[in-house]
């Protein structure tokens, strides 16, 4: 009896095991990455009042080092939340230095209800 159980435990452990590896696995490697140029602002300042540009800066670095989000802002209108990587967020902190500024920025695009979104794997300012 006690050997059927700790089969059955087994088998539910490599079971659940191997379904965490594929959700997981998935999210890290699903999707390529892409780079996109855009300027860098805090959501809470374009949203409510279209504040960006050089002459908005210094608020936007405020605001998403104070915990805003953070928004990059495509020439042709597209808007992106940006996002950290679970296992890495050193390229989002960069990102929030460079607020206020034009970027290329690169990492994994994904949507949700309607949100664009791009999980910031890598950033570096852009001439535009």
């Amino acid at each position: 009896m006690m050997k059927k159980r700790l089969s059955v435990i087994a088998a539910v452990m490599f079971l659940a095991m191997g379904a965490f590896v594929m959700v997981h696995g998935e999210e890290a490697h699903g999707e390529e990455q892409v780079t996109v140029k855009g300027e860098i602002v805090d959501m809470a300042c374009y949203v409510a009042h279209e504040a960006r540009g050089a002459e908005h800066q210094d608020c936007a670095k405020r605001c998403v080092k104070g915990g805003q989000p953070m928004g990059l802002l495509t020439e042709d209108g597209n808007l992106y939340l940006l996002y950290a990587s679970h296992s890495d967020g050193s390229a989002f902190e960069q990102a929030k230095e460079l607020a206020g500024e034009m970027v290329a920025l690169t990492g994994k695009e994904s949507a949700q209800n309607g949100i664009k979104g791009i999980e910031v794997a890598s950033v570096e300012k852009s001439d535009g």
